[in-house]
């Protein structure tokens, strides 16, 4: 291996910081959206039993809020309503809808760095096939040729392709894996809250 980034030259420097980057995401991303992480099956049914009668204590509140993301968002429409039983629909909406959307911005962190190293690896390795294409025609004088530089030359040139590629296609994978995946929790956490709401209407004055 550390022969073949001897030969791949300095462009191979950054795609190999992009691979590490881009594998630290795809660990952090699968350990962080996680359905326990993010909503877990029974929580909402719990909530609704929990809530049937009266509203929880505050305790039990932010118990909840540390539970997942979608603890988060609920636990957000029971304190609007605990702290304002006379609001209107309107406002316990703008509540969950708020909430919704700091979930969402905390599902999608880091997605758009993987998907920015899917996009800029090829061209990086690209970058490389550039370089080594300079120093191929940099080694050739008329009438002689230096075999070691041309050779060096091509090495750059296609290693750094190669690698490009390597790092851009998983990348691009799991960006639309993970994208896919949001958008699913996205749509339950959209769900779990306009459930959650219809049942919170009882306790507004």
């Amino acid at each position: 291996m550390f022969s073949i980034i001897q030969a791949a030259g300095w462009p191979i420097w950054p795609l190999l910081l992009c691979s590490v980057v881009a594998l630290a995401l795809v660990i952090e991303r699968f350990s962080s959206l996680r359905a326990s992480r993010v909503a877990p099956s029974r929580l909402l049914d719990e909530v609704l039993g929990v809530t049937s009668q009266h509203l929880p204590p505050p305790d039990m509140v932010n118990r909840l809020a540390e539970n997942s993301v979608l603890g988060l968002v609920l636990a957000a429409g029971i304190r609007a309503v605990t702290l304002d039983p006379k609001m209107p629909e309107a406002k316990l909406r703008e509540s969950f809808e708020s909430a919704g959307r700091r979930a969402t911005h905390q599902l999608e962190r880091y997605l758009n760095t993987l998907g920015t190293i899917a996009a800029a690896a090829p061209l990086m390795g690209l970058l490389g096939t550039v370089v080594g294409m300079i120093e191929i025609f940099g080694s050739q004088t008329p009438g002689s040729s230096n075999p070691t530089l041309l050779a060096h030359g091509i090495s750059v040139a296609l290693y750094n392709t190669a690698f490009g590629l390597i790092v851009a296609i998983p990348s691009l994978m799991f960006y639309r894996y993970f994208r896919g995946r949001v958008d699913e929790y996205v749509l339950e956490l959209e769900q779990s809250s306009e459930r959650l709401m219809a049942h919170l209407k009882r306790f507004i004055a």
